[in-house]
């Protein structure tokens, strides 16, 4: 089996969810729901989610939630919009939703994050803060642990 988990999709197959994948990257701060990407590749819900997470180890909806994450974690250290204003610029509809995602995969409230920011404690080039920063889906924080 490969790294990316999809030698059991069908070549034509992986076109089709590499098409809901783009779609989530360019559109992530719209609403989207699984049953419209779906639709727009001809699949069912089901078919796309179980494919989806065949090929790229995750369903289209924890796909998106991390996209989400990511653009606001930039966004934040940006500095220039609050984390309300982030909140919906990302896509979320409900501040407290958005609070919580962001607290599951980055392991610290959005406050916090930006506290951090103005700290400095995440002062480091963007190449390093993308990549030693980007949020990991189900990322399990200690008790106590404040990073």
């Amino acid at each position: 089996m490969s790294a990316s988990g999809n030698d059991h999709v069908p070549v034509q197959q992986l076109v089709l969810l590499r098409r809901v994948r783009d779609r989530i990257d360019r559109e992530f701060d719209r609403p989207l729901n699984v049953e419209e990407l779906a639709a727009g590749v001809y699949m069912s819900a089901g078919h796309l989610s179980r494919g989806f997470r065949a090929a790229y180890g995750e369903s289209p909806y924890s796909y998106l939630m991390t996209r989400r994450i990511e653009r606001s974690m930039a966004l934040i250290r940006r500095g220039d919009l609050s984390i309300t204003d982030i909140c919906f610029a990302v896509g979320f509809s409900s501040l407290g939703t958005f609070s919580t995602r962001f607290s599951e995969l980055v392991g610290l409230s959005p406050s916090r994050y930006r506290d951090g920011v103005v700290d400095g404690d995440h002062d480091l080039p963007t190449f390093i803060v993308k990549n030693v920063l980007r949020p990991v889906r189900n990322r399990e924080v200690p008790p106590g642990d404040p990073h």
